[in-house]
């Protein structure tokens, strides 16, 4: 199985949903870097499951500890390796799985590929549980980010039909203003974003939603045309998320209806050449022109729902009643906002070592 990006910077992640532990090696990090072991905890524990009834109730402490590539608090220049227990699995939910194919899920892709060889339980190696390690690079890259004053920030733009107003000013505060669990601009918005995923969790459905991510003070000339375009590297690192469905740059789809005098966005000068206006997300040419990094995913709903879908047995072929039983987010939304930002990080701090 594939679980490793590489780069100027190099990523290999590793475990199961329900295997003894999940971790990543991160690669290509300067020795001398100081490790905020505090920091990067604390990005773990936005993404750790259980903290609410919005999430699944799946308790993991999500406590990490580095093997290789750190001394007395700072990088030494070899692979820095990070590994998490899991001690919270409850493998007896998934009895019966193996054959009945989930509908939503990769069963059926990795039956074929893997010719039922792999780890089904709690999805195994296509969990979300392995993002873990990817939000345990992303602290590491955004540390390292912030000396440059780099700063990134994500935003809950849309939870099913809810949708939250879009934030217009672009700064460190307002980005901060983002770490928070729930992050939206509009307070009535996050309640009736609250509202849904209870209700879709009470009729034992789920709901998606949408995410806006952003990075300030980006410099200008990240990326190159067409195949290593900021775009590209970015696409491949985002759609290595489970669950993101769609992405878009800047206005990104609006764009369709625009005309270019209205989707251009022109220059002015104040200090440095800037734009009035950055539809095109801060990326022209497939390189950054210093403007905001500005793009939008759609997350899908989770697939584990416990209401009775239409499926068939693996083996027998036959037709089969499935109802999902076990420990599920009704919306992997809130957990995802760190993932987000951490491949955003990995992505500008890879560029840069250009």
């Amino acid at each position: 199985m594939s679980g490793i990006w590489k780069s100027n910077l190099g990523l290999s992640i590793f475990g199961e949903s329900h295997g003894p532990m999940v971790g990543i090696t991160m690669t290509g990090v300067k020795a001398g870097h100081k490790l905020d072991l505090d920091f990067i905890q604390s990005e773990l524990n936005r993404r750790k499951p259980g903290k609410s009834l919005m999430e699944t109730q799946r308790r993991e402490d999500d406590l990490f500890k580095i093997v290789s590539g750190e001394f007395n608090g700072f990088t030494t220049g070899a692979p820095l390796t990070m590994m998490i227990e899991n001690t919270n699995q409850r493998s007896r939910d998934y009895t019966g799985l193996k054959e009945r194919l989930r509908p939503g899920h990769a069963d059926l892709t990795a039956n074929i590929k893997y010719n039922e060889f792999h780890d089904y339980r709690g999805g195994g190696h296509f969990s979300g549980r392995l993002t873990a390690g990817i939000v345990f690079a992303g602290a590491v890259a955004k540390s390292i980010l912030k000396e440059s004053g780099i700063i990134i920030g994500c935003q809950i733009k849309s939870i099913g039909d809810v949708e939250d107003r879009e934030i217009t000013t672009l700064d460190e505060k307002t980005l901060d203003l983002l770490k928070g669990a729930f992050p939206v601009a509009d307070s009535e918005k996050k309640s009736q974003m609250e509202e849904r995923i209870l209700e879709a969790r009470q009729a034992h459905d789920s709901i998606g939603g949408k995410v806006r991510c952003f990075a300030i003070n980006v410099p200008a000339g990240l990326g190159d045309p067409f195949f290593e375009s900021f775009e590209s590297v970015l696409s491949q690192l985002v759609f290595s998320i489970p669950a993101i469905k769609a992405l878009e740059f800047g206005s990104g789809v609006e764009l369709a209806s625009m005309k270019g005098s209205e989707a251009n966005d022109p220059y002015y000068f104040d200090e440095n050449i800037k734009t009035r206006t950055n539809h095109n997300g801060g990326i022209l040419g497939g390189i950054t022109n210093g403007m905001p990094v500005d793009f939008t995913v759609t997350v899908k709903p989770t697939p584990s729902i416990g209401k009775t879908q239409e499926s068939v047995n693996y083996q027998t072929k036959e037709s089969v009643d499935l109802a999902i039983t076990g420990r599920h987010d009704p919306c992997i939304v809130p957990r995802v906002l760190p993932v987000l930002e951490a491949v955003l990080a990995i992505t500008i701090l890879d560029r840069m070592k250009e």
